[in-house]
């Protein structure tokens, strides 16, 4: 019988008290083994060369030193998994951007209301963190291309214009759909995102994405009208499906609900909906996360006659919900993160 290694964890933190609730949270899991404490990025780096830790756990508000600009020296010298277990800011954005795996929200932990679901939470993305791949790519880089004419689906039925993206990814995904979104010009058929992330930072990223994009992105609300030219953020803790209104309009649902396939919001839940009222007129895109959250409802979009793209190993962070989606035959094209923004372009084209 094989007998798993342990994974070995360093937690980074400039307060005494919280390293050492952590480091007790994280001993209730057999799997867990913390190797060591730090206080500061430079005690870190000597206790990096000295324990090998598997995944790192880092505080990105520290003296100093800031846990981003560890992670900018760390990641080309010692590349390795880093959760940051951090206060709501931007700064967790930077932190993924500079390469982290994953964020917990620290005051979570802080918190009385079931810490033991807090802790849970860590060492699920610990353990995660630990599969990942970290240090190898960089997505690059190109001139936001020119939209290419509508395409003509010739059905004769009036949806010429009815088209949408539904986008779903999980541990990785932060920077991935930031690649891809990047790349589409203003005028691009409407975006709907569900990224696996908490309340309050689900706003706080469309709000970062409206800032670097050309198209208008936002956290959707109930209600949203899905319309060219506009991105919607699935909010955290909330369910987001495509309603149909009475005066055929196309708008969002967002309600507070059971988690789906572990998740809320669910990739499965978008998708479903998706290819309920879309059908043919879709382009489905599973990136780069753990589990099989949105494989099945990839599945549905494609049998509905929706264009379907999955994130390929070599570029994915965690490649589990694309391998699933592929393994179960949802996945029509298999593309590396670089090329999935001209392959949406050529669907949308009708070219195959």
């Amino acid at each position: 019988m094989t007998i798993k290694a342990k994974i070995k964890v360093l937690i980074v933190d400039d307060s005494l008290f919280f390293r050492e609730t952590l480091a007790q949270g994280l001993a209730a899991d057999p799997l867990i083994e913390v190797v060591g404490t730090a206080a500061d990025a430079f005690v870190a780096k000597d206790k990096i060369k000295e324990l090998r830790p598997d995944v790192l756990t880092l505080d990105v508000e520290m003296p100093k030193m800031s846990g981003i600009e560890f992670l900018q020296r760390l990641m080309p010298q010692y590349p390795m998994p880093v959760v940051v277990v951090s206060s709501i800011s931007e700064s967790v954005f930077e932190a993924l951007k500079a390469g982290a795996v994953d964020f917990v929200n620290k005051s979570d932990i802080y918190s009385e209301h079931n810490p033991e679901a807090q802790f849970n939470e860590i060492i699920v993305k610990i353990k995660i963190a630990s599969t990942a791949k970290v240090g190898f790519w960089k997505h690059e880089t190109s001139p936001v291309p020119r939209l290419l004419p509508q395409p003509e689906f010739g059905s004769g039925d009036g949806k010429e214009n009815q088209r949408v993206i539904a986008i779903g990814a999980s541990t990785g995904g932060t920077e991935a759909i930031a690649g891809i979104l990047k790349q589409f010009p203003p005028n691009m058929p409407p975006t709907l995102i569900v990224q696996h992330m908490p309340p309050v930072f689900s706003r706080m990223y469309a709000e970062r994405l409206n800032n670097s994009c050309l198209m208008a992105v936002k956290e959707a609300e109930n209600g949203d009208e899905i319309i060219p030219g506009r991105v919607l953020v699935a909010p955290g803790d909330y369910q987001m499906r495509v309603k149909k209104t009475r005066d055929n309009h196309y708008v969002v649902e967002c309600q507070k609900g059971e988690r789906v396939n572990g998740h809320c919001p669910s990739v499965g839940v978008l998708f479903d909906s998706v290819a309920k009222y879309y059908g043919k007129y879709a382009v489905g895109v599973i990136l780069t996360g753990m589990g099989s959250d949105g494989a099945e409802g990839l599945l549905r979009m494609r049998q509905s006659g929706a264009r379907t793209i999955g994130q390929d190993e070599e570029s994915c962070v965690v490649y589990g919900m694309p391998k699933v989606a592929r393994e179960i035959g949802a996945v029509e094209k298999q593309a590396s993160l670089v090329e999935i923004p001209g392959i949406i372009r050529e669907f949308l084209n009708g070219k195959s």
